[in-house]
């Protein structure tokens, strides 16, 4: 079978973390990064298997660099990050760690966390990181992380202060554990304007959670979504694919959330990235997002479909794919077309486009005040909302009640997305620079995701501690 050249890029090698030459190879349906270092060798990693192609998902955007500038451009990409002015993005979503403490330690982990001689950054230099966070990236989305944030006894403290400062979409990352103990937590959270909680949710059977997280947790993250919707808290599902663990699983985690609708606003699937802590096989298991989208549309048997997926608009159009739909009382999804949903733009959007993809995130992920009570969508349609779990239906007899409408379109979308991060065994310099998902370091930087996190095979960081 012959191999075609698909175009040159660059990368880093994985030993030394030293930037070197690549190019994207296609041999049948797979596309590998083919890269060598004088020092290490050559490496060969897999970046795409599967229909649609890498090209046919390729979406062209001009470059869009940030206003404020905390790095400046000495030794280039990716040694520079602060953001530097050659970075081809704005931020879409900024990440603050506020602890690298965590009550659980699983067999993967992007910030390697549970470190037991982590000291908690205070409160007061939080509020100083929140600050040049939004004099860079304005009022983004922002992601509280760890380790396990809820750890934090302050956290409502923190989420507080970042409401003061600016931030309207405030959105938790979290193992859900404080949250399925203590019923008030989660109102305490919302109290201090939370508003949604990204909760990780590897599937259905506790199998799973033993071989990625150490202990049996389903009942625990169930008991977490329900916490949440009780104090008005979106919830997102968050499962980390690792294949031959729960590739399979993929179909049952859509059924659940389906059943857990309108609190789950949807799932955002991420196949494992190979830094922090992860098995010793490494990336030889690599599941890419094409495989996920087959996936999806065979394990829940044509309910979803691979038309209804879109490249983002925001990141490079290699990192995601996303699907927003309308689900019915009868469990059925309609999708709200494939150029649809959570993709902002095509073209050149510039900095507007970013804004128009923030503004939806949020929309998406929040839950309605219609929708803010527990209970299950499935019920009768005649059935008030706090005992069904969802608004009434908007029922059309001659003119439309188009706030009733849209109202009703709120509560019951439902979105389908997947974000595939990059590691250094495959980092691809076009890809990173088009990051829109940056992590404040603890000296102020705003330092992309994928960057951030990118650790050598003996387990070094470029930017991390």
């Amino acid at each position: 079978m012959e191999t075609v050249n698909l175009g040159e890029t660059e990368s880093i090698c994985p030993v030394c973390l030293k930037r070197i030459a690549a190019t994207r190879q296609v041999l049948g349906d797979e596309v590998f990064q083919v890269k060598e270092c004088d020092e290490h060798g050559s490496f060969r990693t897999l970046i795409w298997r599967g229909k649609p192609s890498l090209a046919e998902w390729r979406r062209p955007k001009p470059p869009v660099h940030p206003e404020l500038c905390y790095g400046t451009v000495e030794q280039g990409c990716p040694f520079d990050c602060g953001l530097c002015s050659a970075h081809a993005q704005m931020p879409c979503s900024v990440l603050l760690e506020v602890t690298d403490r965590c009550n659980l330690q699983c067999a993967v982990c992007f910030a390697d966390s549970g470190r037991k001689d982590s000291v908690d950054t205070s409160l007061d230099r939080i509020t100083w990181l929140l600050e040049r966070a939004m004099a860079a990236a304005g009022p983004c989305n922002l992601q509280l992380s760890g380790g396990e944030p809820t750890l934090r006894d302050d956290l409502p403290e923190i989420v507080a202060a970042a409401r003061r400062i600016g931030f309207s979409f405030i959105q938790l990352n979290t193992n859900g554990l404080r949250l399925a103990a203590d019923g008030n937590y989660a109102a305490r959270l919302r109290s201090a304007g939370l508003s949604a909680v990204f909760l990780q949710f590897d599937g259905v059977d506790d199998g799973i959670y033993r071989t990625l997280r150490g202990s049996p947790l389903l009942e625990q993250k169930l008991r977490a979504v329900r916490h949440a919707g009780e104090a008005g808290l979106g919830v997102i599902l968050v499962p980390t694919i690792v294949s031959g663990v729960n590739s399979h699983a993929v179909g049952a985690i859509v059924r659940q959330a389906l059943q857990l609708a309108p609190i789950v606003r949807g799932i955002h699937f991420q196949p494992v990235s190979y830094f922090g802590r992860f098995p010793e096989q490494g990336c030889g298991n690599r599941f890419t997002l094409p495989e996920l989208m087959g996936c999806l549309e065979e394990q829940t048997d044509g309910l979803l479909r691979l038309a209804d997926f879109s490249p983002p608009g925001g990141e490079h159009a290699h990192c995601s794919f996303h699907a927003t739909y309308l689900y019915s009382a009868d469990g059925g999804l309609r999708s709200l077309g494939a150029m649809g949903g959570d993709s902002c733009c095509t073209t050149n959007c510039g900095s507007g486009g970013i804004r128009r993809t923030v503004d939806t995130v949020s929309r998406r992920w929040k839950l309605p005040s219609a929708a803010s009570c527990c209970g299950n969508p499935r019920e009768s349609e005649q059935t008030d909302c706090c005992e069904s779990g969802r608004s009434n239906p908007v029922r059309v007899e001659g003119a439309i009640d188009l706030d009733s409408f849209l109202r009703d379109v709120a509560t019951r979308s439902f979105t389908i997305s997947a974000m595939a991060f990059q590691d250094a065994e495959n980092l691809d310099l076009e890809r990173l620079r088009g990051c829109c998902i940056s992590v404040v370091s603890p000296d102020g930087l705003l330092v992309p995701f994928c960057a951030y996190n990118l650790t050598s095979r003996d387990g070094r960081s470029l930017y991390r501690r």
